[in-house]
């Protein structure tokens, strides 16, 4: 099983990056994929939650109008969609597939990604 994070990058406050996570290795159809961010000194948080079966999704509060989670089943991959990016938004991001019907914690999460660094200047 793999999950492949990337688009993480440098971007200017206000503006936008989308995160891709391309699954491999099983077949993921009953699971749960999970968006994540860790900042130097945090704990991982939760972001943003998608069910590949039938597009169920589930949000933080915190990134509710701002973020958009979506799945392409064809090509196996999750996007996180980040619009009107703050400097506090600066965090390594994780995708990751869980057995759960719309996990927010990151032990429901038995699958991760290598992680995509995000930097937001101010």
């Amino acid at each position: 099983v793999q999950l492949q994070a990337y688009g993480g990058g440098l971007v200017q406050a206000g503006g936008s990056l989308r995160l891709s996570c391309a699954a491999s290795g099983r077949a993921f159809s009953s699971y749960a994929m999970g968006w994540f961010r860790q900042a130097p000194g945090e704990e991982r948080e939760f972001l943003a939650a998608i069910r590949w079966s039938n597009g169920m999704t589930y949000y933080a509060d915190f990134v509710k109008g701002r973020f958009t989670i979506s799945r392409d089943n064809a090509k196996n991959t999750v996007y996180l969609q980040m619009n009107s990016l703050k400097p506090e938004d600066t965090a390594i991001y994780y995708c990751a597939a869980g057995d759960t019907l719309m996990g927010t914690s990151y032990d429901e999460y038995e699958y991760w990604g290598q992680g995509t660094l995000v930097t937001v200047s101010s």
